[in-house]
């Protein structure tokens, strides 16, 4: 049969040409927009400047330091503290010296949000969420009991969302949902569209203040007494073990990067220290991939020609 010897010189020219080159790094990319938007702007940036060839692997945080301890992954875009605090602990400088915080952050806020038809049926602080009668209108499912949206279930946060709702009290008023986020937005969309009233995980910069009259529910201040979170990498059992019924406390995140990446490349490294992201500009990345449904190698691309000369100032 003629096809066999067709086959046969495909299968040789392959095993001549061998394996495909491996990447000069690894960027570890979030699985939030903006994490997707940063980490293929760093990709392209990196290509642009250095002429070195980046993979973007979607790899969650915490897997991602320890790749960055092994010297596997180079750099993650966005790490969100106090979020990632014990990571940061376990390898900065207070522990293995493995990964490096960027000095410039892009300050963030998190907590508890309600369209605006929830704070006008009374939902406008996270003591409402304890008022059956009020927790019933978020109810969509007709069992009677209110759902919220507390954050995808590979973040570290949703953790976090559940031990408030247990401190707060309302984790017996409500159904606490883990979802991915863009169908979490997409309830959102729904629900503004139909009047319908809702109560979510939110977290800025994002494209959803752009979008919808969103208002934040009200809460006791953050007092660092009272935010007791187990490290979960110690117990596994931190969330009922943890306490924090009061708000978040200062929240911002920075570029990571692998110390070991850094004594081969301080070039790139130093390059790394000088990505300035702007809140707006997270946003904006935040609703081209999730609102725009745009590409992220796409966006990036385009993004690296639009802000060519800045990117050229991070090297210098």
């Amino acid at each position: 049969m003629m096809f066999r010897p067709m086959l046969f010189a495909a299968a040789s020219l392959l095993a001549l040409a061998g394996p495909a080159p491996a990447a000069d790094l690894v960027i570890a990319m979030p699985n939030w927009p903006s994490g997707q938007a940063s980490a293929n702007i760093l990709k392209f940036a990196i290509a642009k400047e250095f002429g070195l060839d980046a993979e973007v692997r979607e790899v969650g945080t915490m897997l991602a330091f320890a790749g960055m301890d092994s010297g596997e992954i180079a750099a993650v875009p966005e790490v969100w503290q106090p979020n990632f605090d014990d990571l940061v602990k376990r390898y900065g400088p207070d522990g293995s010296k493995s990964v490096v915080l960027s000095h410039l952050g892009v300050a963030a806020w998190q907590g508890l949000c309600a369209t605006s038809d929830a704070a006008a049926a009374g939902i406008k602080d996270v003591a409402d969420l304890s008022d059956p009668a009020k927790t019933a209108l978020l109810d969509t499912d007709g069992d009677g009991t209110g759902e919220i949206w507390i954050g995808a279930s590979t973040w570290t946060s949703t953790g976090i969302e559940r031990v408030r709702a247990n401190s707060y009290g309302y984790a017996s008023s409500v159904t606490l949902v883990e979802a991915e986020e863009d169908v979490a937005m997409a309830a959102v969309d729904a629900a503004v569209a139909t009047g319908r009233p809702m109560v979510f995980y939110c977290y800025a910069p994002h494209h959803i203040f752009n979008l919808h009259d969103i208002v934040r529910l009200t809460e006791p201040p953050y007092d660092p007494a009272k935010w007791k979170i187990v490290p979960q990498s110690e117990d596994p059992l931190w969330i009922s073990k943890s306490s924090a019924p009061v708000a978040w406390g200062p929240v911002e995140f920075h570029i990571a990067y692998s110390a070991a990446f850094a004594a081969k490349h301080p070039d790139v490294a130093a390059f790394l220290e000088k990505v300035d992201f702007k809140p707006d500009e997270i946003s904006a990345m935040s609703y081209a991939l999730q609102v725009d449904r745009q590409v992220p190698a796409d966006f990036a691309k385009a993004w690296i020609e639009t802000n060519g000369g800045r990117v050229d100032g991070w090297r210098h």
